[in-house]
């Protein structure tokens, strides 16, 4: 077994930080029932657009992925916005707040000298950093991440090999086998988890509906997650748990 001490990485957007305030800016504008459609759709295709661009061998930053997301959302519920109101929406992800499991588990995690945290994001660098350091809450944690590592440095997105060998790299310093054990992501999304888990990281797959776990995708690639819980501070219990038996 490694002596190396244990690595969690952390997903920002949906894992630490919740995006339903995105939904309440587009209330603003359009009420509440509508916003939550608009708010899905936005996600969707901010997802989409970054599997595509990994298909074509493309990349353009997160943030322009995540505002020409907007717009097609917006288009296809036959709605608009001025670029002022966009720009306000789009400052909303400096002001997330985090979900109600993760202060728990990362104030457990602060007094963990064995573990060592990290976020790790399709964000840029710039962006994941004020998402971070403005939110209300996930600000107060700041000292406990060693870093905010993002995909823009090898420019291609979540499930690629390369963002996973980029994230061991810079945990590790290399991404031989032996660097990677001992190596956790956690991540309320599927496509991460299986992803993670192809290039040969622990995953633990936060399952906050508790519907469990139903992307067969793993069963044709690498399988699911090796941990599923119902929060971040039952994931950093049962990774703990798993580092020390």
């Amino acid at each position: 077994m490694s002596n190396k001490k244990t690595i969690i990485a952390f997903d920002l957007y949906g894992t630490l930080l919740s995006t339903s305030s995105i939904a309440h800016e587009l209330a603003l504008h359009f009420g509440d029932e509508k916003a939550q459609s608009i708010a899905a759709l936005w996600r969707r295709y901010q997802l989409e657009y970054t599997f595509r661009m990994n298909s074509m061998s493309l990349y353009k930053p997160f943030l322009e992925i995540t505002h020409t997301s907007l717009y097609h959302a917006l288009s296809e519920h036959k709605l608009s916005l001025s670029e002022a109101d966009v720009g306000r929406i789009m400052n909303a992800y400096n002001s997330l707040t985090i979900f109600p499991d993760v202060s728990s588990g990362l104030e457990n995690l602060a007094k963990d000298t064995e573990i060592i945290a990290h976020v790790f994001s399709n964000g840029t660098n710039e962006m994941v950093s004020e998402s971070v350091n403005k939110s209300p809450q996930l600000s107060g944690f700041r000292q406990l991440f060693k870093e905010l590592i993002t995909v823009e440095e090898v420019e291609c997105y979540k499930p690629h090999p390369k963002v996973y060998e980029h994230l061991v790299r810079k945990a590790r310093g290399d991404v031989r086998r032996e660097d990677r054990e001992g190596v956790w992501l956690v991540s309320g999304n599927p496509f991460d988890i299986v992803g993670a888990r192809a290039v040969g990281l622990q995953t633990c797959w936060v399952d906050r509906m508790g519907d469990g776990w139903m992307d067969r995708l793993g069963e044709l690639a690498s399988g699911g997650p090796h941990v599923v819980v119902k929060g971040v501070d039952e994931a950093v219990r049962e990774i703990q748990r798993m580092s020390r038996s």
